[in-house]
């Protein structure tokens, strides 16, 4: 499958999930991103909730309808490397093309939780530095809210990718 980015990954699920483990994943991570969730956060933040929300929900549509989920299973089987067939325009910076085995453009990993980013990140071969937004986080998966580079530029594999991770506050006595 190359190092694209799949509707599997995103909903940290295999290929041969059930109907119900797909559904039960995408529940999983919209909780994540309920309004309750992330009210009080920065713009930032909601920018990228409503982002990650999208490509749940994208993910859920391709994944949670058969026929849809049969097209795109014999597009990966064809040599298809991940969401880019069926993502809509604002999801294609997800997988962008590779210009050769030594530079690498920048996926936008926005929106997606720390866990699929960080197994994403490794397979591009790219150096990840983690940055904490929340002071006294819930223990769950974080959200991707910011990166440097940015999206679309131009890396060298092994350079450093520095992400800013947000994750939902604990609730701290008064």
């Amino acid at each position: 499958m190359g190092n694209g980015i799949t509707w599997y990954d995103i909903l940290e699920v295999l290929p041969g999930a059930s109907p119900d483990e797909i559904q039960y994943a995408y529940d999983s991570k919209t909780n994540l991103l309920r309004p309750e969730m992330v009210a009080g956060a920065p713009p930032v933040v909601l920018d990228a909730a409503a982002r990650g929300q999208r490509i749940l929900d994208e993910a859920r549509r391709v994944l949670g309808d058969p026929g849809n989920r049969e097209r795109y299973d014999a597009y990966l089987r064809t040599g298809g490397t991940g969401i880019e067939e069926s993502a809509p325009t604002d999801l294609d910076r997800l997988a962008p093309p590779q210009d050769s085995w030594r530079r690498i453009t920048v996926p936008d990993l926005c929106g997606l939780f720390y866990s699929v980013c960080l197994d994403f990140v490794s397979r591009l071969d790219l150096r990840l530095e983690e940055v904490r937004l929340t002071e006294h986080p819930l223990p769950v998966d974080g959200l991707v809210v910011g990166q440097s580079p940015a999206p679309l530029a131009k890396a060298h594999r092994s350079s450093e990718l520095t992400i800013q991770v947000w994750h939902p506050p604990e609730q701290q006595d008064s």
